[in-house]
């Protein structure tokens, strides 16, 4: 789908502030709102708008630690990735599952955890176990500097 003007303003608004009401982003884009909800809509409908969520900040709901992990696997085989990622979908601590190239490892996670006991037991008893994995290397985040879900349109 070719995006002209009004579509990116509109991917613009709404990475900023996705509870804009139809009225208030025709406003800022400078559309009627009719014609505004018709792209909304079709944006939509080409999978380019995925779904609009609020942000939550993790540590003010109990959630204080963030770790990445580099997961290595034994065989690069499809069934094994297969069985990898459908096993670490049913993860809620798991925000982020990369399979990335480049690095001793297979797979980057991003998890969101409580405490370090919470990170012990989704090590040892969850991640570990999943067939496959044979070694983990974790970084654990001090800080975040940059925290942004926005990218640009061009």
């Amino acid at each position: 789908m070719p995006l002209d003007r009004y579509d990116r303003r509109i991917l613009e608004a709404l990475q900023k502030d996705s509870s804009l009401s139809n009225q208030r982003l025709a406003e800022k884009i400078g559309l009627s709102p009719s014609p505004c909800l018709r792209r909304v809509q079709a944006l939509e409908e080409a999978g380019i708008i995925r779904k609009q969520v609020a942000l939550l900040q993790p540590e003010k709901i109990g959630l204080e630690l963030m770790v990445l992990m580099h997961i290595s696997m034994d065989r690069h085989t499809p069934e094994r990735f297969e069985h990898f990622e459908a096993e670490i979908k049913k993860s809620d601590e798991v925000l982020e599952c990369h399979l990335i190239t480049g690095h001793d490892a297979d797979y980057q996670l991003k998890v969101v955890l409580r405490d370090m006991a919470h990170f012990q037991d989704f090590l040892l008893n969850r991640l570990t176990r999943i067939e496959g994995v044979t070694g983990v290397h974790s970084s654990f985040v001090l800080r975040k500097m940059i925290d942004k879900t926005e990218f640009p349109v061009y």
